[in-house]
C-alpha cells in the first residue's frame, strides 16, 4: 500500500498486551484491510492512527452491540480524519461487496474480510463515525486466558466510588446520555443534562449553573466539545473536563481536544465512568446552586 506524503500516521501502542488467540497473518491482513479503506476515505490527506490497548467489556456493552463476550479483551483500533459515514452506510458496512466507492474501484470484499477474521478469531468489531469528521474501527480480541479465568472465578460484584458533586453531562445521543446520568446519579453527583453544546451554555447562562466538572462528547452537531470547553473556560479557568467520544484517545487531538485532557473512550462500563469522574474531581464536595 502506497502512502500519501499529505498523510500523518502515529501508533499508540499499549505494553505488556495478554495473549490472543488469533491467526497473526490474519490480523495483520485486517490492520491491512482497514488501513486501505483509511487511505480511501482520505483523499486529501489525513491522520490514520493505530492503537491497542486492554479493556474490560461487561455484559451490558455486549448487549447493547449485540455482538461479543464479557471479560478482559485486547483492542485494536484504527482510526482516520476523512470523510466518516452516516448510519446508513454503517448498517451495511460488513456485507459482501456493499461499497460506497465508484464502480471499479472497490470489491465490497475488504471490510466483509475483516469482519469474518474477527469473528473467526473470537472477537467483535464497532465503528464509530460522524459524516466530515473520520471513522474509528474498534476490534475487541479476547484474552486468551479469560474464558478459563471465568469459568474458575464467580463473577464479583464491584461496588462504584461515590462522590458529591456538580456536574454538567453534555451528549447528544440520548440513551447514552440517560444511562451516564443515572450512573452518575447513583454515585452521589448532582447531574444536570444538554444535548449540544448549545442548549449547556443556555443552561449555564439561565440556572447561574457553575459545575465542578463538565462531561462532554467531542463530536456533536453544531458546536463541538472543545469549543464548548473553550467557551465555558473564558470564564470558569479552574473547569474539571472530562471528555468522551468513541473516537479514540490519539484522535481525538485530531478534532481540538489539547493533548493532556482527561478522556473516556466509548464504550465504556459504568464502573470507568465512575472512577473516571472520581479521578478527575480528586476531593471536590460542592454541589450545584
Amino acid at each position: 500500500m502506497t502512502t500519501d506524503a499529505r498523510a500523518c500516521n502515529s501508533r499508540r501502542l499499549a505494553p505488556n498486551l495478554p495473549a490472543v488467540e488469533a491467526d497473526r497473518a490474519q490480523i495483520e491482513r485486517v490492520i491491512l484491510n482497514l488501513a486501505a479503506n483509511a487511505r480511501d476515505a482520505m483523499p486529501d490527506g489525513g491522520a490514520l492512527t493505530i492503537e491497542t490497548g486492554n479493556v474490560e467489556l461487561d455484559a451490558a456493552q455486549v448487549a447493547k452491540h449485540g455482538d461479543g463476550t464479557p471479560g478482559s479483551h485486547v483492542l485494536l483500533a484504527v482510526s482516520d480524519t476523512g470523510t466518516g459515514m452516516d448510519e446508513e452506510v454503517r448498517r451495511h458496512l460488513f456485507e459482501p461487496f456493499y461499497t460506497t466507492k465508484p464502480a471499479g474501484q472497490g470489491t465490497g470484499l475488504g471490510l466483509a474480510t475483516v469482519f469474518g477474521i474477527v469473528r473467526q478469531s473470537g472477537g467483535s468489531i464497532w465503528v464509530y463515525s460522524e459524516p466530515g469528521h473520520g471513522t474509528t474501527f474498534k476490534i475487541y480480541l479476547p484474552e486468551a486466558a479469560s474464558r478459563d479465568r471465568a469459568l474458575a472465578v464467580p463473577p464479583r460484584v464491584q461496588s462504584l466510588p461515590r462522590g458529591r458533586a456538580s456536574v454538567l453531562l453534555v451528549e447528544d445521543e440520548p440513551g447514552l446520555r440517560d444511562v451516564a446520568r443515572q450512573v452518575l446519579v447513583k454515585c452521589g453527583y448532582t447531574v444536570v443534562t444538554a444535548s449540544s453544546g448549545e442548549e449547556a451554555l443556555e443552561r449555564c447562562r439561565d440556572r447561574r449553573l457553575e459545575p465542578d466538572l463538565l462531561i462532554t462528547d467531542v463530536v456533536m452537531p453544531g458546536m463541538s466539545g472543545s469549543q464548548l470547553v473553550a467557551r465555558l473556560r473564558a470564564t470558569r479557568d479552574k473547569l474539571r473536563v472530562l471528555y468522551m467520544s468513541g473516537f479514540t484517545e490519539d484522535a481525538v487531538v485530531h478534532h481540538g481536544v489539547a493533548s493532556g485532557e482527561h478522556f473516556l473512550s466509548k464504550p465504556f462500563t459504568p464502573a470507568d465512568l465512575a472512577h473516571k469522574v472520581r479521578e478527575v474531581l480528586g476531593v471536590v464536595t460542592s454541589d450545584l446552586v
